[in-house]
């Protein structure tokens, strides 16, 4: 493995701004760099283990983005087809198609809460602070929670704007599960995880484990006017559901990502609408499109999730990826979420030798 002393000078900065520990994978043309900073656990001193299981949040999207897409290939799900005709359940607007679903213009209500553009914010399901720790083993059904977000007004008529919504996802997987006449795991299973080899890739449901070897996550709230930490690798993840429950590894992340936009998972033409950005957001189709200050282009998803967090960054030949996990305490001010920014721009300068302008968490 070739010597990469600024490499690890950069997640030992991640550490230092606040973060519990740092896992970084990077495969570029000086070959494959892999290590780790910071604490497995807090009140331990090991660090964290250089391929561990984490919760990656919301790069769960861009797998369910290519199942989707694989099933679109094979003529069994139509990208502009009313999502209303394969899931009538729900009486969605017919408007709304399966890619305004993958691409967030359905303007369907974000069930983990809604950020408005005036600064106020609409609830959803309890996701942050003592009464989301209180509830974090609570099974909710995918269907549930569409159902909460379609009692609540649309943010904008369907394909008119863009905006990030953990519904869509949680339409994605019924949508796969209605198709392929299976559960999600099954069929994640059967065309990505088994054939690309993925051991550490879990699409967990209601599983509460983390396998071994993993990295710890916290949350840190508020009780009666003191500070409470609380170790939450454990959890329910139906909470979040197509949203962001997978669990994976660096090295899962970079096979996945590298094999995608090398074309193994996708036809050319679907692969490259999944890369096409909407002009608001830069996103694509499960994935950001993004420009480098050096003038190239990566294709990333990130996601955070309850004290875990996942980076996937490739460039669009799926030859140079970055691939990372943090764990950390997280908290309803989101106190890290600047820090998160600062250690992601960081990475991808020292990688692709330019600056990722957004990232995405699950909340």
């Amino acid at each position: 493995m070739a010597d990469r002393p600024e490499l690890q000078k950069a997640i030992q900065e991640i550490v230092d701004s606040g973060f519990t520990g740092v896992q970084l994978r990077v495969h570029d043309e000086r070959g494959e760099w892999v290590g780790s900073a910071g604490l497995r656990e807090l009140g331990e001193s090991a660090e964290p283990p250089t391929d561990g299981h984490g919760r990656i949040g919301s790069n769960t999207k861009t797998f369910l983005a290519t199942l989707v897409l694989q099933l679109v290939a094979e003529g069994r799900i139509g990208l502009d087809r009313p999502a209303d005709d394969y899931l009538p359940e729900f009486g969605l607007d017919r408007r709304i198609t399966v890619r305004m679903v993958l691409q967030h213009t359905s303007g369907v209500f974000n069930f983990t809460g809604e950020f408005y553009d005036d600064g106020t914010f609409a609830p959803g399901i309890p996701v942050t602070g003592k009464e989301w720790v209180d509830n974090r083993f609570k099974t909710y059904r995918p269907e549930e929670l569409v159902r909460l977000a379609l009692s609540r007004p649309a943010r904008f008529e369907p394909g008119t704007d863009w905006s990030y919504s953990n519904t869509n996802y949680v339409l994605a997987k019924l949508l796969i599960e209605k198709v392929a006449g299976c559960p999600l795991a099954d069929e994640m299973q059967r065309r990505i995880l088994g054939p690309l080899g993925l051991s550490g890739t879990v699409a967990p449901y209601t599983e509460q484990e983390v396998p071994e070897p993993h990295a710890h996550a916290y949350y840190r709230y508020e009780e009666d006017g003191r500070q409470k930490t609380v170790d939450v690798t454990r959890q329910n993840p139906s909470w979040i559901s197509g949203g962001g429950d997978m669990i994976s590894t660096t090295q899962d992340l970079h096979t996945f990502i590298s094999a995608l936009l090398g074309g193994k998972l996708l036809p050319a033409p679907l692969l490259a609408e999944m890369c096409t950005p909407h002009p608001k957001a830069g996103y694509g189709l499960g994935v950001f499109v993004q420009d480098t200050e050096a003038g190239g282009t990566i294709i990333t998803h990130n996601g955070g999730i309850t004290g875990h967090a996942a980076l996937m960054y490739s460039t669009p030949d799926g030859g140079k990826t970055l691939t990372a996990a943090l764990n950390y305490v997280d908290d309803a001010a989101m106190s890290l979420a600047e820090p998160f920014q600062k250690a992601t721009q960081r990475l991808v300068k020292e990688v692709f030798g330019g600056r990722a302008e957004r990232t995405a968490s699950t909340n």
